[in-house]
C-alpha cells in the first residue's frame, strides 16, 4: 500500500504530537518524524505543514542565531495547537478503530 496519501492526512497530527513536548526546527521535526517511524516523511512536506500550522495560529516561533551557519527558526506548540493536537488525537483513534473493525470483519 501506498502510505503516501496516508502520510498527507495525518502529518498535521504528526507535527503537532513531535512539538508537544520540546520545540524544534524545521530538519529536526523531519528527524524526529523519521525517527518516530514515518521514513517516508519528505522535508518539503515537513517544511510546508510547519508555515501552514504557524499561519493558522497553532505554532510559534522565535529565531535561535547560530556562529555555525544560517539562524534556525524554531516552532513551539501553542493553546490553540493544544487543542488541535487533542481533537485530531480523539478522531484519530475514533477512525482507527472504525477501520480496525472493517478489516477484522474482512479477515474473518
Amino acid at each position: 500500500m501506498d502510505t503516501s496519501q496516508l502520510l498527507k492526512g495525518v502529518l498535521d497530527l504528526a507535527v503537532l504530537a513531535v512539538l508537544r513536548k520540546d520545540d524544534g526546527y524545521g530538519y529536526d521535526v523531519v528527524r524526529r518524524l523519521r525517527a518516530g517511524g514515518l521514513n517516508e516523511v519528505g522535508d518539503a512536506s515537513v517544511y510546508g505543514t510547519l508555515r501552514r500550522l504557524y499561519n493558522a495560529g497553532m505554532l510559534t516561533s522565535y529565531v535561535v542565531p547560530s556562529e555555525e551557519g544560517p539562524h534556525r527558526k524554531y516552532y513551539s506548540i501553542n493553546e490553540t495547537g493544544r487543542v488541535r493536537l487533542a481533537e485530531s488525537r480523539e478522531t484519530w483513534r475514533s477512525f482507527a478503530s472504525t477501520l480496525d473493525g472493517l478489516l477484522e470483519e474482512v479477515a474473518a
